[in-house]
């Protein structure tokens, strides 16, 4: 077996998020992950941020939805995730979001996805606590 080379394909994760991308802000979901009882009982709101990487020059070439992905896609990929099995922990409700949304669309070189909570439990007004996770084709899916 040999040993990844220093040009790895983790050394090329600047590369997989040049250029254009897919922008989602602002989605707002109920949902009963936490490790609390009260959250799983009660559930809460949770914010989600998706950035996707991919070339969308033929889709502006084209003109055509054939060539791209339909922003609905991939806010079905967050609302299942963020509505479905709750987890315990907000990084593993980003990075099934992440991964889904890879390994769905090969299209996708990269994926970034935050997910908030806005209402927590902290002394002090805060708009949201969370996490941002980053996936790569090729390395994570």
């Amino acid at each position: 077996m040999t040993s990844p080379t220093p040009t790895s394909s983790a050394d090329n994760r600047g590369e997989l998020m040049k250029g254009d991308k897919l922008v989602l802000r602002g989605l707002k979901f109920h949902g009963y992950h936490g490790v609390k009882q009260e959250e799983r009982k009660l559930g809460q709101k949770f914010l989600v941020d998706v950035d996707a990487w991919m070339d969308l020059r033929p889709p502006g070439i084209s003109d055509n939805m054939t060539d791209t992905i339909s922003y609905t896609a991939i806010y079905a990929i967050v609302k299942e995730v963020v509505e479905g099995t709750p987890q315990n922990l907000l990084e593993s409700v980003a990075h099934l979001i992440a991964t889904k949304t890879l390994a769905k669309f090969p299209q996708i070189s990269a994926v970034r996805v935050q997910v908030g909570k806005p209402h927590v439990a902290v002394l002090g007004p805060v708009d949201y606590l969370g996490v941002e996770v980053t996936r790569y084709r090729g390395i994570d899916v």
